[in-house]
């Protein structure tokens, strides 16, 4: 199974897209794929303790859809994002990192990645 990269560009704003990349990195993520999962835009809050959740009629809540991403693989908040928003590595979750497009480019463009964004 090839790598799998997923890029949700929002949160709460938009709670059905969100939620859909979520389920889509975290049922990955059980099928045996590799997973790295980028929060971008208002998804950010995503990554960082407290926020990360909001609440969607016959869904997961988000919380334990990030959770479940960094419990085996890996979730990112783009840098930019953060940084507009007053986030910092002190804020997001433990395992949460921050980091920047060139670490996002670096994964898309890696041999047999499959990137979806949200």
């Amino acid at each position: 199974m090839r790598p799998l990269v997923v890029k949700v560009t929002c949160g709460s704003d938009d709670p059905e897209r969100c939620n859909q990349g979520l389920t889509v990195a975290a049922t990955a993520l059980t099928a045996g794929a590799e997973v790295s999962l980028w929060l971008t835009g208002e998804g950010a809050w995503l990554g960082v303790a407290g926020r990360e959740s909001f609440e969607l009629p016959h869904a997961a809540a988000p919380a334990g859809l990030v959770g479940a991403v960094l419990a085996g693989g890996r979730v990112t908040v783009c840098t930019q994002c953060a940084a507009r928003r007053g986030i910092t590595e002190e804020d997001v979750l433990p395992g949460v990192r921050i980091a920047g497009a060139a670490a996002f480019a670096e994964e898309v463009l890696a041999p047999d990645v499959q990137a979806l964004v949200y």
